[in-house]
């Protein structure tokens, strides 16, 4: 028993205090709400189940497909690790306003306190105005006495590294590493499936009754990786038709497919799902007896792990992130 088709979600829209019109302004989602942050684009967090949207399993949720097909779905080996949890939360993010200054535990930390996955993430950024910019990391080493010094001084910004960002750039944001999206910046984001966040500065802004939002000081402290990088942006090559490699990590792997004209894909030798994220243009999926799944800009799909084969069309120049585990 297994699914033949490649699945589309109905998107679940967060409002955030953060948040913009990108979503709905540049990626057609649909809302009457002014500051959506985030789009989950597949989603098995608690309370936050995705649901089917195209062909005969449309109203059926992830879970549902989870416990019925099993590695049919997700591969064989996934399941076997996973169980019916699904491994990766996909999102497309919109910064209006800066992001709280955050970071997020590693799997040992997270289980130990939260019974959950940790979270290890990776950015793709889809536009961004002009002089946007990111934390990401540490400027240079530095430990738990400086941190906490310059938290209380309002001056931890002075030791974190920005970074200036352009359409196409990638970040990993590894388990531990201070980061956040700044303002104007629109991105697809790849995750561990978690949504433990420990927030340490929120710039001292007030939500819409007057408060503060909580901070996670001393939960943070334990969890943090002071190690600063020399280089924090991923270097990758990009080749037309061709899937060709962004991030490799333990929890994911990510290529870059750029797509005009027709381009065969075979999964024979992936092991788990494939899910595709449209970061530019227009797509067509073309599967068995010449079925079609269109993907707009800012649509994701599922590849179950036993549809192996098929094709992806575009007529104009189009980008596909595609993702998978090994």
């Amino acid at each position: 028993m297994s699914i033949k088709y490649p699945i589309k979600f109905v998107p679940i829209l967060k409002e955030k205090i953060w948040g913009g019109e990108k979503l709905m302004n540049l990626l057609d989602k649909k809302s009457d709400k002014k500051n959506i942050g985030e789009s989950w684009e597949i989603s098995d967090v608690d309370g936050d189940t995705s649901v089917v949207a195209n062909g005969e399993l449309k109203g059926k949720t992830l879970k549902e497909l989870i416990y019925k097909y099993k590695g049919s779905l997700v591969g064989e080996n996934i399941y076997k690790e996973f169980g019916t949890r699904f491994p990766l939360l996909i999102k497309y993010i919109d910064a209006k306003t800066p992001l709280s200054i955050q970071l997020h535990p590693n799997d040992e930390l997270a289980m130990k306190r939260h019974n959950s996955f940790g979270k290890s993430e990776m950015w793709y950024v889809m536009q961004a105005d002009d002089k946007s910019s990111m934390i990401v990391g540490f400027k240079e080493d530095s430990n738990t006495g400086e941190y906490l010094k310059h938290l209380e001084n309002k001056t931890l910004v002075d030791i974190l590294n920005f970074e200036e960002v352009v359409k196409g750039d990638v970040y990993f944001i590894s388990e531990g590493r201070i980061h956040a999206i700044g303002a104007g910046i629109l991105v697809a984001e790849i995750q561990q499936t978690s949504d433990i966040t420990y927030r340490v500065y929120d710039w001292d802004r007030f939500d819409e009754n007057g408060k503060a939002r909580e901070l996670h000081t001393s939960e943070a402290i334990e969890a943090i990786d002071y190690k600063s990088q020399e280089n924090y942006k991923a270097n990758y090559s990009s080749l037309q038709n061709e899937s060709t490699l962004i991030v490799d990590c333990p929890y994911f792997t990510t290529h870059i497919l750029p797509v005009k004209g027709n381009v065969t894909f075979d999964h024979s030798l992936k092991y788990s799902f494939v899910i595709y994220m449209c970061v530019e243009g227009q797509v067509v999926f073309e599967y068995s007896e010449k079925k079609m799944v269109k993907l707009n800009v800012g649509e994701t799909v599922l590849i179950p792990a036993t549809l192996k084969r098929g094709s992806i069309l575009s007529v104009n120049q189009s980008k596909l992130l595609e993702i998978f585990i090994e």
